[in-house]
C-alpha cells in the first residue's frame, strides 16, 4: 500500500488517534503536514515518530474553527510539496454535560471544532484537488455517537451526526472530480479523551464491546490508511465504524 510522495494534512495530529494516523500514513511514504492548536510540543513529538518511521513532515499552528487558518495549513502543504493529495479532519474537542447543564460556550466550542473546522478545511483543500486533476482523498473522522447518541453528549454526537452529513453532500459534490470523501467512525478508543474516564466506567464500556477490548488508535489509523490509498478508489459517502461491534 505504498503511497511514495503523497502529502497529507492531519488536523490534530499532536496526540492520539492523530498522531497514529501521521506515523501510519509517513510509514507508506506520505509526506505529512501535522497540525496542532495548543500544544507545540506534542507537535514536535509526533514530527519526530513521523520521521523515526522514515517520513518527512513539518509542524504547522492552526486554529482550524478559523477560515484564514485553514487556509493556512494548505497553503503550508502546496509550498512545500507542490501538491495535496489526502486531507484528514481528525482535529475535536469534548465538552461533556447533561443537556440541562450544557452552556452555550461548551455548545459552541465542540461544534466549532468538530463539525465547522472540518468544512473549514474541506473547503480550503477543494480548489487544489481540483487544479490538480489527480482526484483526491478527504476523510473526517466522526464518531459511533454520532450515529447512536450518548449520555452528556449532545453537543459531541450533534457535532458528530453533523460531520456525517457534510461527508455524504461532499462525496456527492466531488464524485466527478474523482475526489473520494469518506467518514471513519470509531467507537472506545484509549485516549488521552477517554482516559480521564472512571476504571468503572471503563469496564462497563468494555463489556459491551463484542470483541471483548477497548480499541487502540492504531486500529482507526489503518482504516484511514486504507481510505487514503488508491485501494479505495471506488468507495465514497461511507461511514465506517471501528467500534470492535459496539454500535451494531
Amino acid at each position: 500500500m505504498r503511497m511514495e510522495g503523497k502529502v497529507a494534512i492531519v488536523t490534530g495530529a499532536s496526540r492520539g488517534i492523530g498522531r497514529a494516523i501521521a506515523i501510519a500514513l509517513a510509514q507508506e511514504g506520505v509526506n505529512l503536514v501535522i497540525n496542532y492548536t495548543n500544544n507545540a510540543e506534542a507537535a514536535e513529538e509526533t514530527l519526530k515518530a513521523v520521521e523515526a518511521a522514515g517520513g518527512k513532515g513539518i509542524v504547522v499552528q492552526a486554529d482550524v474553527t478559523k477560515p484564514v487558518d485553514a487556509e493556512k495549513l494548505v497553503k503550508a502543504a502546496i509550498n512545500n510539496y507542490n501538491k495535496l493529495d489526502i486531507l484528514v479532519n481528525n482535529a475535536g474537542i469534548t465538552r461533556d454535560n447533561i443537556a440541562i447543564r450544557l452552556t452555550e460556550n461548551d455548545w459552541q466550542a465542540v461544534l466549532d471544532t468538530n463539525l465547522t473546522g472540518a468544512f473549514n478545511c474541506a473547503k480550503a483543500a477543494i480548489r487544489p484537488f481540483i487544479r490538480q486533476r489527480q482526484g483526491g482523498r478527504i476523510i473526517n473522522m466522526a464518531s459511533i455517537i454520532g450515529l447512536m447518541g450518548g449520555v452528556g453528549q449532545a453537543n459531541y454526537a450533534a457535532a458528530k451526526a453533523g460531520l456525517i452529513g457534510l461527508t455524504k453532500s461532499l462525496a456527492r459534490e466531488l464524485a466527478s472530480r474523482q475526489i473520494t470523501v469518506n467518514a471513519v467512525a470509531p467507537g472506545y478508543i484509549d485516549t488521552a479523551m477517554t482516559a480521564v474516564l472512571s476504571d468503572e466506567l471503563k469496564e462497563t464500556i468494555t463489556k459491551q464491546i463484542p470483541l471483548g477490548r477497548r480499541g487502540k488508535p492504531e486500529d482507526v489509523a489503518q482504516l484511514v490508511l486504507f481510505l487514503a490509498s488508491d485501494r479505495a478508489a471506488y468507495i465514497t459517502g461511507q461511514v465506517i465504524a471501528v467500534d470492535g461491534g459496539l454500535a451494531m
